[in-house]
C-alpha cells in the first residue's frame, strides 16, 4: 500500500506549484453601522425593550404564599425577570441564618471547649505509672555489663 503511494506521487517541484489561480487576500474591515445610531440610549438594559421586574429572590419569599405555581413561588401571568436562573428557587440562595459576628462568637467558643478539654485531660492523664517498676540486680548483665545505664534496681529510693 504504501509502495503504491510512493510511486503515485508526484515529484517535489510539480507538488510546489499551485495549479490554482493566485488570489490576493483582501483584510476586511467590519464597522458599526452608524445607521441605527447608538442603541445603548434608547434601550439602557439592551434586552429589546423588555420591562425586569425588580430583581427578587424567589427562594426568600413567603413559601405559603397563595402562588399559582408553588415550587417557583410565581404567579399566572407575573413578568419574569431576565436573570431568572440566578434569581429561582433552585439557584444558590444567600446564607441569612447567621450574622457574621455571631458567627465568630460560635467559632470561638468552639475553639475555647477544645482547648478547656485539653487542658482538663492533660491536668488528670495518667502520664505515668503509679508505681515504677523495678528490676533485680537493674539487669546488668541484659543491658551491656559494667558501666553501662541501669535499670531500677531494688535497693534505690523513689
Amino acid at each position: 500500500m504504501l509502495s503504491r503511494r510512493i510511486t503515485a506521487a508526484r515529484p517535489l517541484s510539480r507538488a510546489l506549484q499551485s495549479t490554482a489561480p493566485r488570489t490576493t487576500i483582501v483584510s476586511q474591515i467590519r464597522r458599526a453601522s452608524s445607521d441605527h445610531g447608538d442603541l445603548s440610549v434608547g434601550d439602557p438594559n439592551m434586552n429589546g425593550g423588555y420591562i425586569n421586574p425588580v430583581p427578587q429572590k424567589r427562594s426568600l419569599r413567603d413559601p405559603y404564599g397563595d402562588w399559582w405555581d408553588k415550587q417557583e413561588r410565581r404567579n399566572y401571568g407575573e413578568p419574569v425577570h431576565e436573570d431568572n436562573d440566578i434569581l429561582g428557587v433552585f439557584s444558590t440562595e444567600p446564607y441569612t441564618h447567621y450574622q457574621p459576628g455571631f458567627g465568630a462568637v460560635l467559632l470561638g467558643t468552639f475553639v475555647a471547649s477544645v482547648f478547656g478539654l485539653c487542658a482538663v485531660v492533660y491536668q488528670f492523664y495518667p502520664d505515668k505509672a503509679s508505681v515504677p517498676k523495678t528490676y533485680p540486680d537493674g539487669l546488668e548483665a541484659e543491658l551491656g555489663g559494667k558501666g553501662a545505664w541501669l535499670a531500677r534496681t531494688d535497693e534505690k529510693d523513689f
